[in-house]
Formats: C-alpha cells, structure tokens, sequence
C-alpha cells in the first residue's frame, strides 16, 4: 500500500470516528490521537516521507497536508455541534412560567350547523352552496320582492356595481338550484349574508345564514310543520316543542315565525326567553307560487316550503354567549371553551 493510500484510509476512519463522537472530552482524544505532534497517526505517516520515492514525495506531501486540513475542520465543525445544546439550554430561563400549547377548536357557529344538516340529512336534505356576490335580480325581484318594495329595504346591503350586491340571505341558492334541476328538491343553504346593520351585542353586518327548501308534488304546511318538529327535537332534545306565529315573508305565503320550547328553562321562563319560556329560532312558510312560475315550475302541481335561521342565534342561546361580537373575535381563548 503506497503511502497516499494510507493517507486517504486514515482520514475515512477519522471522518468515522469524529462523526460518532458524543462529548466534547471523545473529540479532544480523537485530535490527539490523529493531529497529536508526538504520538498522532498522521504524525507518524509523515515521519515516512523520507522513505518515498522522491518522484511520489510531492504527491503524498500534499495528500497528507489536505487530510491534515481536512480532519482539523471536522474537529472544528463537531465542537460547534456538540457545544449548541448547552448555549441554547444556557438561554432557557427556567424560572419563567410554562406556556401552555394553543388549542384550537370549530367555531360554536360551524359545530351548530355541522349539527343542523346532520339532523335533517335523516329527512333527506343536502347540502348546496352559492354565490356571496349575487346580482339584485336573484336576491330580490326572483324572491317576490320588487326593487321598490318596502320589503327590499329591510334586506338592504353592500353595492358593489350596477345591479350587484353582496347577497343578504342565502335565498338566491334556492332560486339557482330550482333553475339548475327538477323537483324534488330537497337542499340546506349555509353560508355568509351581508346587511347594513350595526355591529353590536346582537346584529353583525355579516353573519352565517342556514335556509332549507323542499318542493315536491303535494306538499303542505302539516309536511313543514312535521320537518320543523323533528328537527328542534333532533337539535334541542324530545321535549322540545314548537309553536308557530303568523309572519309576513315576500317569498313565503302563508309565512311564520316559528318558537322552539326554551332550552335554556325548558319553557319554565327564564331571563333568556324574558319569562315567556319560548325562544324565537327562523322563519318558514309556503313557497309563493310567484316564486314557482319565476323559476318555470308549474306551481298548480308543485308546493314547497322554505325556512331560514340564524346558526349565530342559535349558538348564542345554547353555549350562553352575552355578545354576538364575541363569534368575530380573533381570540383563540374564546375558540378553547369549545373544544
């Protein structure tokens, strides 16, 4: 074996050695034992210059100055290594206070209508979804609500041009799917609505919305009566009740208000429902046939019913929500008593 090939086999177990080293104290014995001037390797394969042929010294002189070079770098590098854990353990102040790892959870409004649809996808209603930027034809004239109505000032919202708005309810989905397909329909609408309302402990100019709409041959109000009974069961509990209120809805005829049993008292009467032991949860009423002819149904042979609720609302109550300006907040805090 010449004497560069020594070379080269010393600094492969060198690289070894020094990569495997645990302590500070292993890398000092490896430098001894390799760059040592009295008894290191490398020292003593350079004693053996002398004896190579003067034609093959140049050649082993520099191979033997590069592992040199070579294992003096990853001593250096190895150290540095070695020596990081101590400097940042030495950064630690261990008298600080532990923090707590962050939890996030769904949003109490997400979790009420992730709940909803499961209730009343045992009543056979998917889910659809729509535009937020709808254009004033789909919000209001499609839903029985004339531009100059007073009705449409109720639902007034963000302009964003020439007959386009952001949508105020999620009705327009309905009116797209009766477009899109035949009946029967059966569709829960979730998502966000825009109103010019002011931010306070109960209203938000933007909120979460859920609507469902059913049309089929035959339909009745005892059929809307009957959805809406089992689904404040399946939501609130089996001694729930309902109570119904006539309304006034552009789109809906006969329309109501529909109470639900106070979760809350159990209809004892209790400062949430102001002692009547009723709460109110949507609005619901038969299709107008306007809205039928609108989207091309031949309203003599179908009926449907529509309802629509206010998730927002509903989280308030059940999880004892003062301020519905808390449901917005970016306070993770807030989000933890929900996991």
């Amino acid at each position: 074996m010449s004497l560069t090939e020594k070379i080269a086999e010393l600094l492969a177990e060198a690289e070894r050695a020094i990569a495997a080293a645990a302590s500070a104290e292993a890398l000092e014995a490896l430098r001894v034992r390799y760059l040592g001037r009295k008894e290191g390797r490398l020292t003593a394969i350079l004693r053996e210059l002398a004896a190579v042929p003067a034609e093959e010294r140049p050649a082993a002189g520099e191979a033997a100055n590069r592992a040199k070079n070579r294992i003096a770098a990853l001593l250096e590098e190895a150290a540095g290594r070695l020596a990081a854990p101590a400097r940042a353990e030495a950064a630690v102040d261990r008298t600080l206070p532990g923090r707590r790892a962050w939890r996030g959870a769904r949003h109490p409004v997400t979790q009420v209508i992730d709940e909803i649809c499961t209730v009343l996808a045992r009543l056979g209603f998917t889910r659809a979804r729509g535009p937020e930027v709808e254009t004033d034809w789909y919000n209001f004239v499609a839903l029985n609500t004339p531009l100059d109505h007073p009705a449409a000032d109720m639902h007034d919202t963000f302009y964003i041009g020439r007959g386009l708005l952001l949508r105020s309810h999620t009705s327009p989905v309905q009116i797209r799917t009766m477009q899109q397909y035949r009946p029967p329909i059966r569709i829960l609408v979730p998502g966000m609505c825009y109103r010019r309302d002011a931010f306070d402990a109960s209203h938000a100019p933007a909120f979460e919305q859920l609507e469902g709409l059913a049309v089929d041959e035959g339909i009745s109000f005892v059929d809307l009566k009957a959805t809406l009974a089992e689904f404040a069961r399946g939501l609130f509990g089996s001694d729930i009740r309902v109570r119904f209120r006539p309304s006034f809805f552009p789109f809906t005829e006969p329309s109501a208000e529909v109470d639900v049993t106070c979760i809350i008292c159990r209809g004892a009467g209790c400062r949430v429902c102001k002692g009547t032991g009723w709460i109110e949860i949507m609005g619901a009423g038969m299709v107008d046939p306007a809205v039928l002819e609108t989207v091309g149904y031949d309203a003599e042979r179908y009926t449907g019913f529509a309802f629509g609720m206010g998730p927002g609302r509903i989280a308030m109550v059940r999880y004892g929500i003062p301020d519905m300006r808390l449901l917005y907040e970016a306070d993770h805090r807030f989000l933890e008593q929900f996991a």
